[in-house]
């Protein structure tokens, strides 16, 4: 007889590693035919302590007695058709009781739900009360859904012991694979979930990188827990505008870590500690290890490699780890290269187009103090992430939906809470006109400044690395939506502000713009709110991304670079792919 080991349904597979990973071996089978995959596979695993049961219901109370009595969690599996409905009796208990009983109901793809398939069920929503979460978890098809489903998996076993014990359930998708052939799972990584007072894992990384996503402004006592963290654990912290850490080993980074032709030292952290919520910067650091750190709890991996997920304060997080030794090598080479970076660039301020780009780099550092900056998205806030604030800027930008909408809103809600603090607003033309009725509002306060950059079209589906480049001037009519809202007039915006109180002032130049940035940037109050308005071109902003995207260069790498592009033109798209899997192979 043919010798059977763990399925080819690599979502299957995912499953059985992650419960092992996670130290959970009962499991009582019920009988059915999409659950063979996953129980032919647990039952030639001697890890598995596994049981039947033909009536779903009475497996159900088997794992609520076996859950209670052991104070493991107890894994239920299932087939299709009513075979789960017959888990809620029990599940229900569990919720009720706080036991950990997974309940694993396995089915066909779920786009077959409403299509009169036999024995398909909608298990897309539960009742509140029979399980704490329900989570999906489909065929593999590529990366992406392999990293979701290990997601969905590893946060469904994290949640029968999360804040109290409970039911969880799994649908787990099959396609009746015969292939019993994999003889040994490839390794799936697991994500664990430290609460306050549990066993913290060790430091035992080298070079760590503290990367802060926007965040509100920082307490003193948390900023000098994050200094003496740094100190002893040889760290950085990795900064844009909206991250607002003004502490000792602050590495503003956009700047170096968008060099086309140069690598710096922190994209080779051996440790990411990510903090803060959704943020506009990607450093492509080169890890295998994330460790977030927030009080909620959740897996959350924008970066594909969470390791860790620490429930508590950011402070008692660092406090943790603070020790006696001292260690600055990694920031000093860092902060060396910044520096280098960005004095490079200002040495080629004058090679910039007039553009968003080259106002921030003249108007960023004249900023006065404790005032406050709030970005539009998505141009705005790139190019300003490159040019540094003093320290005590604060810098914000509507990333949570991250859409184009209510960015002026969002600056006079700020001004009117602390009318004292001078606010700034820098936003294209196509994110003003969107929220521009908020200037009308009756409460409008003075201390507003607002830099409307306007290129008569969404600029960003005009830079070179869009999708939307591709087509050129044809992009215009509907991808970057030119021409609209007076097409670049100069004087609608001027006669809209003026009537609404603003002073209103333009510039088509760098002369004319040098001419009132002073004006624009001093700390004294005055009696009327302002709005600049500057007049660019799409062309000239692409060009000064790209300046500025190779403001230095390794000739290592731009030889590379330069090998890569032979390559390519010689092969195509899609032979170049081909070479890279057959190189890949070997």
């Amino acid at each position: 007889m043919e010798r059977h080991f763990y399925t080819s349904e690599r979502n299957a597979q995912i499953v059985i590693a992650l419960l092992k990973n996670h130290g959970i071996r009962k499991v009582i089978a019920s009988p059915g035919t999409t659950n063979i995959c996953l129980i032919a596979s647990m039952q030639q695993d001697p890890y598995f302590e596994i049981y039947s049961a033909a009536d779903e219901r009475s497996a159900g109370y088997i794992a609520c007695g076996m859950a209670a009595e052991s104070g493991e969690p107890v894994v239920i599996s299932c087939t299709g058709a009513t075979a789960s409905r017959n888990y809620m009796p029990a599940l229900t208990e569990a919720f009720y009781r706080k036991l950990p009983v997974l309940a694993i109901t396995s089915s066909r793809r779920n786009y077959r739900i409403g299509h009169n398939f036999d024995q398909v069920t909608d298990r897309t929503q539960l009742p509140k009360d029979v399980a704490k979460l329900s989570v999906q978890v489909p065929l593999v098809y590529d990366n992406e859904s392999e990293w979701a489903d290990i997601i969905a998996v590893n946060k469904a076993i994290l949640e029968l012991t999360h804040r109290g014990n409970g039911p969880v359930h799994i649908n787990l998708e099959t396609n009746y694979s015969r292939d019993y052939s994999v003889k040994e799972i490839p390794a799936v990584r697991i994500i664990k979930r430290i609460e306050y007072g549990m066993e913290f894992p060790k430091i035992s990384y080298n070079r760590v990188a503290i990367m802060v996503g926007a965040h509100v402004a920082w307490s003193k006592e948390l900023t000098e827990c994050v200094d003496r963290f740094c100190e002893t654990n040889n760290g950085v912290v990795l900064c844009d505008h909206t991250s607002n850490y003004k502490g000792r080993y602050r590495i503003f980074a956009n700047l170096a870590s968008i060099q086309k032709q140069y690598k710096p030292s922190f994209k080779k952290a051996d440790l990411v500690i990510h903090i803060g919520d959704v943020s506009a910067s990607n450093y492509n650091i080169e890890t295998e290890n994330v460790w977030r750190v927030n009080p909620d709890g959740e897996l959350r991996d924008p970066y594909g490699k969470l390791r860790y997920v620490f429930e508590m304060k950011e402070e008692n997080f660092f406090a943790h780890y603070v020790s006696s030794k001292r260690n600055l090598e990694f920031f000093n080479a860092c902060k060396e290269e910044c520096e280098l970076i960005s004095n490079t660039l200002r040495e080629k301020i004058d090679e910039l187009p007039f553009s968003n780009a080259w106002a921030a780099s003249q108007t960023a550092h004249k900023l006065p103090d404790n005032s406050a900056i709030h970005f539009g998205i998505q141009n705005s806030l790139r190019f300003w992430n490159y040019f540094d604030v003093k320290k005590s800027v604060l810098g914000y930008c509507n990333t949570g939906g991250f859409g184009i909408d209510g960015n002026m809103s969002s600056t006079i809600g700020a001004a009117l809470a602390d009318p004292k603090k001078i606010f700034y607003c820098v936003l294209g033309d196509l994110a003003f006109f969107y929220d521009m009725n908020s200037l009308g509002n009756k409460h409008l306060p003075n201390n507003i400044r607002i830099l409307l950059v306007n290129n008569g079209k969404g600029t960003e589906f005009k830079l070179s690395g869009n999708p939307g480049y591709l087509f050129g001037d044809e992009a215009d009519k509907y991808i970057a939506a030119a021409g609209h809202y007076g097409n670049k007039s100069r004087d609608l915006v001027k006669h809209y502000s003026e009537d609404l109180g603003f002073e209103y002032l333009s510039a088509t130049s760098k002369g004319e713009y040098l001419k009132l940035v002073d004006h624009f940037t001093t700390s004294e109050r005055l009696e009327k709110p302002i709005l600049i308005e500057i007049f660019t071109e799409s062309f000239n902003e692409d060009a000064a991304l790209t300046l500025i995207r190779n403001t230095v260069v390794d000739e290592a790498i731009a030889a590379a670079n330069r090998g890569k592009s032979v390559v390519k033109n010689l092969l195509g798209d899609k032979n170049t792919q081909i070479v890279k899997k057959l190189l890949r192979k070997k």
